[in-house]
């Protein structure tokens, strides 16, 4: 992709902004939402399309996400604003109960969200905000109505309600830079009845088959992969001491695309997300400050 300067290029993020209401207090989530503060960080133009309530709740999630230097293409709907409720078992293990029929499930398309998307020459997505047709609808329409040579980005983030062959097809069709976890690619290939192979190998054949330009396979504390038509390149995790892991990938996919829209080597991009997915594991939340000597590898 040819480099291009930050300033006048806008980046979108559609679907889901939501409180996480863990044991120790809220916070605000939404791998969006997440997606859309670090692409801020980076020095992009940055959006966020989504749907908040008539509440207090959605007063403080827009502020929240204003003050990370987000612009908010968000309505505000007659629904609740969402919630995810996080329980922990006697032995520790968190259970996530994600709250239906809320806000983010009614993300219209306006033509706010129609001139936006006229213009952003990225836009990530997933499969969560599209268990419901209206928000589903949104987000074609505004993959569809994007320029031609825009990044369109499928962060999978495979969840129960949001499992359908259909959606995740039709995602794939529509994205070329795929974005997955080790645990998610079996998954995929059994979605579409295909008896797993080697990693590489499922993630060309997705690449094939669907003519997406970049996989991205992320394999938690081990590695990390890069999937092109030209070749691949892998790198290990760094070691850090985590301090929780919620937000680490969003981070991985703002910092790749950040990298890729600069115009940076491949070598370069991967080296960037891996660090800055560790900076983030290494801190409390999804979306910490990014410091400079990350920030500063897209300048000039």
């Amino acid at each position: 992709m040819e480099r291009m300067d930050f300033g006048p290029v806008p980046v979108a993020a559609l679907g889901e902004m939501l409180w996480d209401m863990l044991p120790g207090g809220r916070r605000p989530g939404g791998a969006p939402a997440n997606f859309a503060c670090h692409m801020a960080a980076f020095g992009c133009e940055s959006w966020l399309v989504s749907a908040v309530g008539h509440d207090e709740a959605g007063d403080e999630l827009t502020r929240f996400f204003a003050a990370k230097g987000v612009n908010l293409s968000v309505s505000r709907v007659e629904r609740p604003t969402g919630r995810v409720e996080v329980a922990l078992d006697e032995a520790g293990v968190p259970r996530y109960e994600i709250v239906s029929d809320v806000a983010w499930d009614h993300i219209p398309f306006t033509e706010r969200e129609a001139a936006l998307a006229r213009r952003v020459r990225c836009a990530c997505f997933g499969t969560l905000a599209q268990r419901s047709p209206v928000s589903r609808r949104t987000i074609d329409r505004f993959l569809d109505s994007m320029p031609g040579d825009a990044l369109r980005v499928f962060d999978i983030n495979l969840r129960a309600s949001c499992q359908e062959r259909s959606v995740v097809e039709q995602s794939l069709v529509r994205c070329n830079v795929l974005k997955m976890n080790d645990e998610e690619l079996p998954e995929v290939c059994a979605l579409f009845g295909r008896e797993p192979s080697d990693p590489e190998s499922d993630c060309r054949r997705l690449m094939a088959d669907f003519d997406i330009g970049w996989v991205i396979l992320t394999g938690g504390a081990r590695e990390s992969a890069i999937f092109t038509p030209e070749g691949v390149s892998r790198r290990d995790t760094p070691s850090v001491v985590v301090a929780d892991t919620v937000g680490a990938g969003d981070s991985f996919t703002a910092a790749f695309c950040a990298g890729l829209l600069r115009g940076l080597s491949l070598r370069e991009i991967h080296r960037l997300a891996v660090d800055t997915a560790a900076f983030v594991c290494g801190s409390e939340g999804a979306t910490p400050s990014l410091p400079k000597r990350l920030t500063d590898r897209l300048a000039g």
